[in-house]
């Protein structure tokens, strides 16, 4: 008995200190960032680059490990909050604010997620590339700009942090850098987004005179009882949302992720899963600022439904199978849009997990069929449901993910968004009704094409790509049919006798 009640102390404590050192977590990746650097061509050759994979591989993981150990002591706990020093120079203080709290510590435990897998499913798609240590290192960059967004509480410190994620995009898209199409998407991703950039350092740097501060939780309070002009409000409101614009893809800001599609499929992967979300990660925690200005909200409410309805549209339209994917990008990016700027946080931040988990199960099954078939056209395929069942189930619970399919996240997601609406904004509602049916439609056109008919010149033979491609698909679709029964056990999702059956 004593043996035992010593290993329950035991592990209590790792457990408590695993959620002492939670701000570690961007760490990992930042190390195996810089150790994979060791193995480009001009440094170590003798071994080749695979290793520098491999050092990527296990840092996510211990990333992983780290925050799963970290989310049970945090569960039903208050946030802590703490500041690590970074400048002070001539009556300036800036401290790096942090946030470890069950919130962002979920966040974190996405991100090293599907970090792990998209990196694995690179080590099989990337077989033949010789350019891994730069690959490897920028989805790295990735991770750690992500995890450090979602534990930072400052809004100066999460300006640069988009900033950074926005150089690691134009140097992941433009990974196969001899290919024009490539370099002009990065190009264009970087240009276009530096419009929003702009607007949004403007609004970072007019909040602070008013509001004495940049610390997510101290500007919530100060929005409690500010009292500001209202055009002031409005045109920092409006400054503020044009950086997300940007970063989330919406109109008229749309088109960079477009083009980013020519980059390599296991960077889009956390991409169009993740990284869109950024921007739209911190509207939620400007949430409270925002509500300041009721033609901010508005404003949001229009872009969001203005992207998501035209963005549907032309997704049915296209034949290219990585372009019809970015567009729904797009789409839920405009539905989370719709819910910040109705004040729907909690919806939002649903539909943020259900969306990424989804949207990254279906660029790993058109990836690998595209890697096979050498070709995006969906003209040109057509017969893989007999060559490719694992791809073509994994599609399914996919799409089934992402629209309102019950029981999977994307039902209950955007069912409390429209639970959420019902009252406030009923004409919302419809709207939502359509751009989800919308969506099933672009979906099951993709896969009729793709798995569907007969077997075109480019799929005659394809056959199931490596296991190291197959399998973080097959271990993504469990996740994604899992998430209820893990927010059910979290106590997250309503029982049917709450639902509004209307």
């Amino acid at each position: 008995m004593q043996l035992y009640l010593s290993f329950i102390l035991h592990k209590i404590l790792v457990f408590q200190f695993l959620a002492q050192t939670a701000w570690l977590i961007p760490c990992y990746p930042l190390v195996g960032m810089v150790v994979s650097l060791l193995w480009t061509p001009s440094i170590i050759r003798r071994t080749g680059p695979r290793p520098a994979g491999y050092v990527n591989l296990l840092m996510t993981l211990m990333a992983f490990i780290h925050g799963l150990g970290t989310f049970p002591v945090l569960w039903d706990q208050p946030p802590e909050y703490l500041a690590l020093p970074w400048l002070e120079v001539a009556g300036l203080n800036l401290n790096l604010p942090l946030e470890v709290s069950t919130t962002t510590i979920s966040v974190c435990l996405v991100v090293t997620g599907l970090n792990f897998l998209a990196q694995l499913y690179a080590v099989g798609y990337l077989e033949t590339d010789w350019g891994w240590a730069r690959f490897f290192s920028l989805l790295a960059l990735f991770e750690t700009g992500m995890c450090s967004l979602a534990l930072c509480n400052s809004l100066f410190f999460s300006y640069i942090l988009l900033e950074i994620l926005t150089l690691a995009t134009y140097l992941i898209v433009g990974t196969w850098f001899n290919q024009s199409l490539v370099v002009t998407g990065a190009r264009d991703a970087f240009l276009t987004k530096r419009i929003g950039d702009l607007f949004l350092l403007m609004g970072v740097l007019a909040i602070y005179p008013l509001a004495g501060t940049w610390d997510y939780q101290k500007l919530g309070v100060w929005a409690q009882t500010a009292e500001v002009d209202p055009r002031v409000m409005t045109l920092l409101g409006l400054s503020l949302i044009a950086g997300p614009m940007g970063k989330c893809a919406q109109f008229p800001l749309h088109l960079w992720l477009d083009e980013a599609m020519e980059g390599p499929m296991p960077g889009t992967v956390l991409r169009n899963s993740v990284v869109v979300s950024t921007g739209a990660w911190v509207l939620i925690k400007l949430g409270p600022v925002l509500a300041l200005s009721p033609l901010t909200l508005t404003a949001m409410i229009v872009i969001g439904g203005v992207t998501a309805v035209g963005g549907i549209l032309i997704a049915i339209a296209q034949i290219d199978v990585k372009r019809a994917l970015s567009y729904t990008t797009s789409v839920y990016m405009g539905l989370i849009f719709i819910a910040t700027g109705t004040q729907q946080t909690a919806a939002a931040l649903w539909l943020m997990l259900a969306y990424a988990l989804a949207m990254a199960l279906l660029i790993m099954s058109t990836g690998s069929i595209v890697l096979n078939a050498i070709t995006q056209d969906l003209t040109q395929m057509g017969g893989l449901w007999s060559r490719r069942p694992i791809s073509g189930l994994s599609y399914l619970v996919g799409g089934a993910g992402l629209m309102a399919f019950p029981p999977l996240g994307g039902f209950w997601a955007l069912l409390k968004l429209a639970d959420g609406l019902w009252v406030t904004h009923p004409g919302l509602v419809g709207l939502l009704v359509v751009v989800n049916a919308l969506t099933g439609f672009s979906v099951m056109r993709e896969f009729s094409l793709i798995f569907g008919g007969k077997a075109q010149q480019m799929t005659v033979r394809s056959p199931e790509g490596l296991w190291l491609i197959v399998l973080p698909t097959t271990i993504l679709a469990g996740a994604t049919l899992h998430l209820p029964i893990i927010l059910q056990r979290l106590g997250q999702l309503p029982s049917f006798s709450e639902l509004n059956m209307p």
